[in-house]
């Protein structure tokens, strides 16, 4: 009906919405995507990240309507946002699983009990802070000198990760492709700088740059 706004909560390709959001607008319809995180434990206790996508204007008017839903809507930006948000969210999330399960088997077979590793893990750094929460500290501003951990040591540390994953003939695909990057960082000359900055190479063959500044950072955190 003209007038009205639609809210799509379902993952679709963001492609698709930005069509089916043009189709409504022939029929003067709005429509935000705004899928959900939380999983079934969240949509009973209503702590869910809703992402949004769409206008904003009509983003604040369906807002209180959203926060019924879950306890975190954000507005991310025009139409499609919303769901890139929650693919790159749930994109990372199996690419840490599948990391967890490369080096959980490794250490398992090397002989160390899977509870005590566990329990050792997550006194480390990783282990302190968020996955999400290190990435200001060098990636979205660009900056990786000077380095919290110089690139020279992170690739002596997986270098002989896979070394141990050899000896025990456990498959360590994605720390090898992590040891190629940061040879190829390297060969760049970045040994003395921070171990995220091959993170850039991904930037080049993506041909974006992925940047904001501390004072927005610091501001959106505020």
């Amino acid at each position: 009906r003209s007038g009205s706004i639609v809210i799509d909560m379902s993952s679709i390709a963001p492609l698709v919405s930005q069509k089916i959001a043009a189709e409504c607008a022939k029929q003067s319809v709005d429509m935000l995507d705004a899928p959900v995180s939380g999983g079934p434990e969240g949509a009973r206790t209503r702590k869910l990240a809703v992402w949004v996508g769409g206008d904003e204007e009509i983003f604040e008017r369906c807002k209180p309507a959203l926060d019924a839903i879950g306890d975190k809507p954000y507005y991310v930006g025009p139409i499609g946002a919303g769901t890139v948000a929650k693919l790159a969210h749930n994109c990372i999330g199996y690419i840490i699983q599948t990391g967890m399960a490369e080096v959980f088997t490794m250490g398992v077979k090397a002989g160390v009990d899977p509870l005590a590793l566990w329990l050792a893990v997550r006194q480390g750094a990783h282990g302190r802070r968020g996955v999400f929460e290190r990435l200001p500290d060098h990636f979205l501003i660009g900056e990786y000198d000077p380095p919290d951990f110089a690139l020279r040591g992170a690739r002596k540390d997986i270098d002989l990760a896979v070394q141990v994953g050899r000896e025990f003939d456990v498959p360590m695909r994605l720390a090898s492709i992590s040891l190629q990057e940061m040879i190829e960082g390297l060969n760049r000359g970045w040994g003395d700088r921070d171990s995220r900055s091959p993170m850039m190479l991904q930037e080049e063959r993506a041909g974006v740059q992925v940047r904001t500044t501390k004072e927005a950072i610091q501001e959106a955190l505020e």
